[in-house]
């Protein structure tokens, strides 16, 4: 068996691309600071959340240059999340409403 080697091509973004990611991190970084003083009530986990996973995103697709690679891992990732979110979803409605099913008495 010899060695096998597979070209691999590598895709280098401009300086100004990863200069505008990174300004958009920092812009929802901010974001992420400026909702923590405002109170949704049971939506504060949920706002975070989506924040967060607008930010993983970029790191995701951009610094770890998923947009360019192949598509199949596009789609997994944006499944994973999908799933994450749903998973997520679910357990804030057992968490938020568990009062009402039964209520807590002190």
């Amino acid at each position: 068996m010899g060695n096998r080697t597979t070209a691999v091509g590598h895709h280098i973004l401009p300086l100004k691309v990863y200069l505008g990611v990174g300004a958009a991190l920092i812009v929802l970084t901010a974001i992420t600071v400026t909702v923590s003083f405002f109170n949704f009530g049971p939506y504060n986990l949920l706002v975070a959340m989506v924040v967060a996973a607008i930010k993983a995103s970029l790191v995701a697709l951009f610094f770890m240059h998923l947009k360019y690679d192949s598509k199949l891992y596009m789609i997994i990732f944006v499944a994973a999340i999908l799933f994450l979110a749903v998973f997520i979803i679910f357990t804030l409605f057992d968490t938020l409403l568990r009062g009402d099913v039964e209520p807590i008495t002190a």
